[in-house]
Parts: C-alpha cells; sequence; structure tokens
C-alpha cells in the first residue's frame, strides 16, 4: 500500500526555543512539529498550542528561551506504519480523539513519518467522490468576527473559542474572508522583521490594524449540495484548512473543515466495507 504521508515527517528536540519551532514551521510551511528524543517520538506540537501558551503563560521569559518541551502534546497517538488498515486506523482515531495527526512508528518505536488531515483530506478528495454531500458533514456552530475588529480581538476570539480560524464578515452580515492563526503569525513583525525578543508576537502590530488589513482577496466558498470529496479537492488546491458554506443568496450557512472530512473518511470506510460484504454474500 502506498504511504499516505508525501513528505518527510519535521521535528525537533525537547530542549529546542519556541523560536527554533516556529522557524521550522515557516521553513517547510507546516503547522506541526514532532518531538523526538533521539529517534522516539516523545511528543507533539502545533501553532495553537504555541498561541495560547504565550497568551497564558506570565513568566519573563523570551521565545527564544522557552523549551519546546515545556509547550509540547506528550499524550501522543502512535501508530506501527505499514498496517494494511492505516487509513481507516488514522481517520477513525483523528475523529474519536479529536487530534489533528497521528504519529506512524516503525517495530522498533522509531519515527517512521506523521499523518495529518491534510493526507486523508487529499486521500478522501481523490477516492471518494459521490459518497457524501457538505451539508452531511459541515459545522453549523461557527465563530465570526467582522472585517472592522482589530487583530487582538480576533485573536482572543480564537483563544477561548479554542479555534484555529474565524468567518470574517461586513457590517451586513455578509462573509467577506477567512483569518487564521497562521494569518497572524506569517504577518508579525517576528517574522517579517527578523528576530525580537517580543513576548506578544502574533500580534506586535499596532493598535489601528484591523482584520481587513490581512484579508487575502480570492475567497473560496461552497454550496451545501455539493460532492464532499469535490470540496476536499479545493481544500488542497488553494491550500486551506477551511471553506465557508453559503446558500444562493451568499448568506453564511455553516463551515466545512478537514476535521470535517477527516469524520467523513472515519465513516466512509466501514460503510464500503459493509457493502462488500453484502455484494458477496447476495
Amino acid at each position: 500500500m502506498d504511504k499516505l504521508y508525501s513528505a518527510p515527517v519535521i521535528s525537533v528536540e525537547p530542549d529546542s526555543s519556541i523560536f527554533e519551532a516556529l522557524q521550522k514551521m515557516q521553513l517547510f510551511f507546516v503547522k506541526r512539529l514532532v518531538i523526538v528524543d533521539g529517534t522516539k517520538p516523545v511528543g507533539i506540537i502545533t501553532e495553537r498550542d504555541i498561541n495560547k501558551f504565550l497568551d497564558e503563560d506570565k513568566t519573563v521569559q523570551a521565545v527564544d528561551e522557552i523549551p519546546i518541551k515545556h509547550v509540547m502534546q506528550k499524550n501522543i497517538v502512535l501508530i506501527t506504519d505499514g498496517l494494511e488498515d492505516d487509513y481507516y486506523q488514522c481517520a477513525s482515531k483523528m475523529e474519536n480523539l479529536k487530534i489533528g495527526s497521528v504519529i506512524l512508528v516503525d517495530n522498533n518505536g522509531d519515527l517512521s513519518g506523521i499523518v495529518s488531515r491534510t493526507d486523508l483530506v487529499k486521500t478522501y478528495g481523490n477516492i471518494f467522490g459521490g459518497k457524501y454531500l457538505v451539508k452531511d458533514f459541515m459545522s453549523t456552530k461557527i465563530v465570526t468576527c467582522r472585517k472592522t475588529d482589530s487583530l487582538r480581538f480576533a485573536l482572543n476570539l480564537m483563544n477561548q473559542n479554542k479555534v484555529s480560524r474565524l468567518i470574517v464578515t461586513d457590517d451586513n452580515g455578509l462573509v467577506v474572508g477567512l483569518i487564521t492563526t497562521n494569518t497572524l503569525l506569517t504577518h508579525s513583525d517576528y517574522f517579517t522583521k527578523g528576530h525580537t525578543r517580543s513576548r506578544d508576537y502574533l500580534v506586535p502590530f499596532d493598535k489601528e490594524v484591523k482584520v481587513n488589513d490581512l484579508l487575502e482577496e480570492k475567497l473560496v466558498t461552497v454550496r451545501e449540495n455539493e460532492d464532499l470529496a469535490k470540496t476536499a479537492g479545493l481544500m488542497i488546491k488553494n491550500k486551506i484548512s477551511g471553506i465557508p458554506v453559503l446558500d444562493s443568496n451568499q448568506k453564511l450557512l455553516g463551515l466545512v473543515t478537514k476535521t470535517d472530512i477527516v469524520r467523513a473518511f472515519s465513516y466512509v470506510m466501514p460503510h464500503e466495507q459493509l457493502k462488500l460484504k453484502y455484494k458477496e454474500m447476495y
């Protein structure tokens, strides 16, 4: 069976700093890193973990002084690479445990790879066309902000609701874009102006800077009756992790994310196996 992941796993050591971890994320265009002690995976760290830690931590240390071992998630999920049901195992664990990735190890417990939501979304888009519609799995409980809100307000809203993205609307409630923790990170002084000791690295912007100032011109949307596999393909093509769902009047109905597609993946595999067994019986 082909491997689920298409790129080498990116890792750091436990004593690496938050700064080093963030630099690696930006260099390799990833949102999570595996923490390794030698060849053994011991944790995982995401952009949102770092964002939350810096928002809550009250020490005076700068980001290049804080070891990533103080921030990483230690309760990692491992599966042995090469199992026949890798696809279903990963999707099922991500859905049931509400996690964004599964770490693969070889028979000796050494790091072999990492399977992320992106990997499963790409696979779903390629092989499960026509199985489900967007409305079958989209989220209707969504968090929004206005384009005139401040960036600090947007970041606080993300942390309070434990989300990585907000749907942005105009004053009339029409969707105009999305803003994510990655949007804030890549536009911050920490990466646009080089090394800084700021603890408030995610939003060191002037107070007058608004959400609208960081919105991209292109907005991808879908309708609720579109094929979920087609939507998965749009996510991969546009390198995005969430798409607003609108009706014919451009009214916001919900949001479909990579998490929703992973949930569909965890359902579709057993259903397909049951159909196959039924056909064999009759």
